[in-house]
């Protein structure tokens, strides 16, 4: 029933909250709504903890139209006036731009995200907002983990709770510890209007499906495999990595390295 998995996963939020503080009294949260089953699962479930918490916080479902032919915006606005959510639909067209600046089958995703990104940050400047909320889930932190391993060269996720480079912004992804496959099947029991990004649709080989396909394969082996690499995140052990600013071999109380004596008696050369 929806009301079991959404128990589930609003309990995932509040883990979430505990661990990094996401909401605080008084906030007026901007929760950035697409149209895609994560940002309606988090637009919910961010309303019931609304609720029911100890202290006072507000929040509004903010859409931003980009311009992509045939997006039914009509859909979106209905669904959040028949339930009763305070929203601001903002249009800007990015659209057009995107298709411009980008050559034939180059992927749309990084130049839009960015362009989408700057807008959404300067419009909760504009509206008081005190956060805003994305809807990225525990699978999407795992995947960006992976992508930014085999294509950027970094050992870097999507954190819970993120300050943005000016400091004017505080991102939150309330959804940071809830499955995808829950939010799956939460949007189904409720019935959610999916709205798919049509600018994406057709990129069939874009490097994050690439890696969800790989922890699916992964998985067929190790159904734990999802869970294993969420627990990875917040278990680093900064001494096995080879990030000399985080760890100094050569600090007081680090092992001293051994000498070339010592390597030669070792190893009996």
């Amino acid at each position: 029933m929806a009301r079991d998995i959404e128990a589930k996963l609003a309990r995932k939020v509040a883990d979430a909250n505990d661990a990094y503080s996401l909401i605080e009294e008084g906030d007026r949260i901007m929760v950035c709504v697409s149209g895609g089953k994560d940002s309606w699962a988090m637009l919910h479930l961010l309303e019931r903890a609304r609720r029911v918490a100890p202290i006072p916080f507000t929040l509004f479902a903010f859409h931003l139209d980009q311009g992509h032919p045939g997006f039914p915006t009509e859909v979106l606005r209905g669904y959040l006036e028949e339930h009763g959510f305070e929203y601001v639909i903002h249009a800007q067209d990015t659209y057009s731009i995107v298709k411009e600046k980008l050559k034939p089958n180059q992927t749309t995703c990084s130049l839009c995200s960015r362009l989408r990104r700057g807008i959404i940050y300067n419009q909760a400047q504009a509206l008081g907002a005190t956060k805003i909320a994305l809807g990225h889930h525990r699978d999407d932190l795992i995947e960006t983990l992976l992508l930014n391993i085999f294509y950027s060269g970094q050992l870097k996720a999507m954190p819970p709770k993120l300050f943005s480079d000016d400091r004017r912004n505080t991102v939150i992804r309330p959804l940071a510890y809830c499955p995808e496959e829950w939010i799956v099947e939460y949007a189904q029991l409720r019935g959610f209007p999916i709205i798919p990004c049509t600018l994406c649709s057709t990129q069939d080989n874009l490097q994050r499906e690439a890696m969800g396909r790989l922890l699916d394969r992964l998985s067929a082996m190790n159904p734990n495999v999802r869970g294993s690499a969420f627990t990875a995140l917040s278990n680093v052990v900064t001494t096995h990595l080879l990030d000399r600013d985080l760890y100094d071999p050569n600090a007081e109380g680090s092992p001293a390295p051994a000498t070339a004596e010592e390597l030669r008696q070792a190893l009996h050369i």
